[in-house]
């Protein structure tokens, strides 16, 4: 079972964040700080104290004095990337039912696995994976729908990622709460439980589908997200199977029935976004709904392809995600920018498509504003929480450095994080990881997944 001191009502809890008076220098390699029209700066030296960054200097380090020191000399410093949507306990599931259609894969593999394998330990060990494999990859913000989120928040909490964490919500026997009747009422619970509780994470509610959700669940969701003044995430439009099973029923469209219900606001997070028509797109823009683009899940589960850049030309705000494990198979946001990109171009044919500086917005800044927190992270700014990557520039792959988007985007990945900051707080330096036991975390689930039937 979870230990105590991962309680956060306990007492015993490293609290996230650093002291007030705690220092991080960061010193040397080039800033990316995506804030538009701003460029690269050279040598720069960031300066955190507590959890906000509170000096920006071009130049090599002088005159600074104390605090810790962060080498990103022939590095490139950026804001940590915001992966704007997430399943993160589903690690467990990593493997577990590939190469199979949506509906077959989901209905017939992971919501009896779910079912029969999830409680709060499973969730509890297989979220605390996920975060440790985010950490090494340079993702410092989530956000995460699943079922037993009491344990996803502590496992965030103990891995010191900011985070959405999303009570999901669904008209059927689910896990944690198997009379569906009492799908808000635990959704209710778990936002009561954190709201206020910690400066890292932020309760919500995940509406799973228009297929799996009643007008009057959507309805009671959304009620919800607006007293707690929190977003509302579904996925919406994922197949053709799902459009054309919502339409039958309704006799509209998934976009005009959300619309019908008045449901279609900017407090909700439509995720996939596969089979949007031209007039769906143009109501999504006109309500400021926030679309997350998983091109890697839609891929492997044939999905389709989400027209971004249509997206993009309408103004609608669109962040990216990876989904879960189960249906990716990793967590690897870099991996995630570089398929958005070529998908984009070979879907229209056209090589500018959702080009490197456009996914790279959608990985940070863009992220940071679907889920409300442009405030506060999404660039580098004086002022703003100190949430920071270091990607080591000497690398085979990552030289010559001709335009450091385009490199961070078709080059890297996850593995040439050196360094990641969160809240102010060093949670990996030099590559490993300060404050987790990574291959207990490993074995744990290791074990757990031999619980797992496969037939």
């Amino acid at each position: 079972m979870i230990a105590e001191k991962d309680d956060p009502k306990s007492p015993c809890i490293e609290r996230e964040g650093g002291r007030p008076d705690q220092k991080i220098v960061i010193c040397g390699g080039m800033l990316l700080t995506m804030v538009e029209g701003e460029p690269p700066i050279e040598n720069a030296t960031i300066v955190v104290r507590g959890d906000r960054i509170v000096e920006i200097a071009e130049g090599r380090c002088s005159g600074v004095h104390g605090g810790e020191l962060i080498d990103a000399g022939r590095c490139l410093v950026m804001p940590g990337l915001v992966n704007a949507h997430g399943h993160t306990a589903m690690t467990l599931f990593r493997g577990f039912a590939d190469d199979l259609p949506l509906k077959e894969w989901l209905f017939t593999k992971i919501f009896p696995a779910e079912s029969s394998f999830l409680n709060p330990d499973s969730v509890y060990w297989g979220a605390l994976l996920g975060c440790v494999e985010m950490i090494a990859s340079g993702t410092t913000t989530v956000s995460d729908g699943y079922f037993y989120q009491d344990s996803t928040a502590q496992a965030f909490q103990r891995a010191g990622l900011r985070a959405l964490l999303a009570q999901g919500v669904i008209d059927f026997p689910a896990p944690g709460v198997p009379d569906p009747k009492e799908n808000l009422t635990a959704g209710r619970a778990f936002m009561e439980k954190w709201s206020g509780a910690s400066d890292l994470i932020r309760p919500g509610l995940f509406c799973h589908s228009l297929s799996t959700c009643s007008e009057a669940t959507m309805r009671g969701a959304m009620q919800l997200s607006e007293k707690f003044d929190s977003p509302l995430q579904i996925h919406l439009s994922e197949t053709e199977g799902e459009v054309m099973e919502i339409a039958t029923r309704t006799g509209k469209r998934p976009v005009f029935y959300l619309d019908s219900l008045h449901l279609m606001t900017e407090r909700l997070i439509a995720v996939h976004g596969v089979h949007l028509s031209d007039e769906e797109m143009d109501i999504i823009g006109r309500r400021g709904v926030g679309v997350v683009h998983c091109p890697e899940s839609n891929m492997k589960l044939a999905s389709g392809v989400a027209r971004v850049q249509r997206m993009i030309e309408l103004g609608i705000s669109v962040a990216i995600g990876t989904d879960g494990a189960a249906s990716n198979n990793n967590l690897d946001l870099f991996r995630e920018m570089d398929a958005a990109a070529k998908l984009g171009k070979v879907y229209a044919l056209d090589p500018t498509c959702t080009g490197a500086a456009v996914v790279l917005k959608m990985a940070t800044r863009w992220g940071a504003g679907i889920l409300g927190l442009e405030k506060e992270i999404g660039t580098i700014e004086v002022g703003k929480k100190a949430d920071i990557i270091v990607v080591d520039l000497q690398r085979p792959h990552m030289v010559p450095l001709y335009h450091p988007m385009s490199t961070l985007v078709y080059s890297a990945n996850g593995g040439d994080v050196k360094d990641v900051i969160v809240n102010g707080k060093i949670l990996m330096k030099d590559r490993r990881i300060l404050h987790l036991d990574t291959e207990e975390i490993m074995w744990k689930v290791r074990e757990l997944s031999n619980a797992i039937s496969i037939g």
